[in-house]
């Protein structure tokens, strides 16, 4: 068997429980554990007999820990080849097989809110030099860089009485991935004064089925888990995954709604209402075409009542923070149909992330919550709390749809959207032709729109259709000229006074 047997592992991990399974199974083969001393404590709590760093490099850890494991006899015995068996004798330093290292917490620590000098402690450097060291040898040493890869690594060893080449590769690949994740953290915090917390870094890269097409290739790194457990349903796709970052950054906004349907990453229905069923029924009726095939995410619990409902329609994926037993017997019956909990305390990032030129877009998330306070008013006669809660949704909804983009809303749900357009009279002239075909009553609607009106034709379309309610940020040259224009056709118009392009 093309095998290399484990003799000698160096054991170095901050959290200690997760790794005690790899580490007896280690001792059961007679592995000799070499280890720093936090993790020795573990052992010896365990029961497990362990060599310590210092008794091979001769050296304590100095410097309040800083320097531990950063010593030839440490490297050398990760780096060693076959050829070097020789020299590795003569200067007394054995072949070290595996490498268990998990690093320092800094991500947490910045995200925990410590201050400057223990994020700083919180760096590591010998952890992520020994990973380095044995990812670069992975022809003769096998390297586990977290906690996950603890259940994989124990089969491979016990299937194999070692650990193939293949294997070896894979897990280098791994422990660069992860060591690279974690320099790129560092180097945003203290460039930036904090991390953006982007998914597009973290944990290992996986493998998705193919990309946004069939022929292409697609990839994901993250930590999914975090964010939506997933109870159903088949393998997440590239498209999946792009929708459920749409779904998410929705369900993070506190003026946004309770119940929405999502379709290719854009909000086509939505409502605030309380009542699960009846916001379900708002949020379908925006536009019960476009929801065939879509994404419904909401903030309500799924019962049975609205299970057997939703049941009755061909959707991809369920969002939900919490459902019922018998829900669940219903909606997991369909093994395709993707069901997810949503962890109401994952926490957005606060920056996004996009790759263009061969190169990266970095720029704050749009998460900017305004109200009446911050709006003016003075164009507007005294403004119903109805309808100034229907334009903080509709101001919500605009954010999530694509530039240029119209939302219709009344009485707490979306009535008709229009969103991609190249010109805003064209975004205006869609949404209210998707609020028609659905027999919406747009008399007294609310029209949010993501950037200025630079012309009055969009407001004399939006009042030939009824609407009396207008939120846009204004900052045109001719804001003048469209509010006197929408004064003469009876439109009040509120000037949000921030822009929501999403491109």
């Amino acid at each position: 068997m093309n095998s290399t047997p484990v003799k000698r592992a160096l054991i170095s991990v901050f959290t200690k429980e997760p790794f005690r399974k790899l580490v007896e199974y280690l001792h059961a083969e007679g592995v000799e554990l070499i280890s720093t001393g936090g993790t020795g404590n573990a052992l010896t709590e365990w029961g497990l007999p362990w060599t310590p760093v210092e008794e091979l490099s001769g050296y304590p850890a100095v410097f309040g820990g800083r320097v531990k494991t950063l010593h030839p006899a440490i490297f050398g015995g990760l780096l060693q080849r076959n050829q070097d068996a020789e020299e590795a004798l003569q200067v007394g330093i054995a072949p070290i097989e595996l490498a268990v290292v998990e690093l320092y917490p800094f991500n947490e620590t910045v995200s925990a809110g410590q201050d400057y000098s223990a994020c700083i402690e919180k760096i590591d450097i010998g952890g992520v030099s020994l990973i380095r060291a044995a990812s670069k040898n992975h022809a003769h040493v096998l390297v586990v860089s977290h906690a996950g890869q603890v259940d994989p690594v124990v089969t491979h060893l016990k299937e194999n009485r070692g650990s193939t080449p293949e294997f070896r590769l894979s897990m280098a690949i791994q422990g660069f991935q992860h060591t690279s994740s974690y320099d790129t953290h560092i180097y945003r915090w203290l460039s930036m004064g904090e991390i953006p917390q982007s998914t597009l870094s973290e944990g290992p890269i996986q493998a998705l089925r193919y990309g946004e097409n069939p022929h292409q290739r697609g990839f994901f790194a993250g930590d999914l888990q975090r964010i939506f457990k997933q109870i159903s349903g088949k393998e997440l796709s590239y498209n999946n995954l792009l929708d459920l970052d749409a779904a998410w950054q929705l369900l993070q906004e506190k003026e946004g709604p309770t119940t929405a349907v999502l379709k290719h990453n854009t909000p086509c229905g939505a409502s605030l209402h309380t009542q699960a069923k009846l916001a379900w029924e708002q949020a379908l009726s925006g536009d019960p075409i476009s929801a065939f095939g879509g994404i419904i995410l909401t903030k309500h619990t799924v019962d049975l009542t609205w299970a057997t409902e939703l049941d009755a329609l061909f959707f991809e994926i369920l969002i939900a923070p919490e459902f019922s037993t018998e829900a669940l017997e219903i909606l997991t019956k369909k093994k395709n149909r993707i069901v997810l909990e949503w962890n109401r305390d994952s926490v957005s990032p606060g920056f996004t992330e996009r790759s263009i030129l061969g190169g990266t877009l970095i720029q704050e998330a749009d998460v900017l919550e305004t109200g009446p306070e911050e709006w003016d008013l003075s164009h507007c006669t005294e403004i119903p709390s109805s309808v100034i809660s229907d334009m903080k949704l509709a101001r919500t909804l605009v954010k999530h749809a694509k530039s240029n983009a119209i939302v219709l809303v009344k009485n707490g749900y979306l009535l008709g959207l229009g969103t991609g357009q190249v010109s805003r009279v064209d975004a205006v002239r869609q949404a209210i032709q998707k609020a028609r075909q659905f027999s919406h009553d747009l008399q007294g609607a609310v029209l949010a729109s993501d950037a200025f009106f630079p012309f009055a034709d969009g407001i004399e379309l939006a009042a030939d259709a009824g609407i009396s309610w207008v939120w846009q940020p204004g900052g045109s040259v001719r804001d003048a000229e469209v509010l006197s224009r929408a004064a003469e056709l009876g439109i009040q118009m509120v000037l949000g006074g921030s822009r929501h392009f999403r491109h």
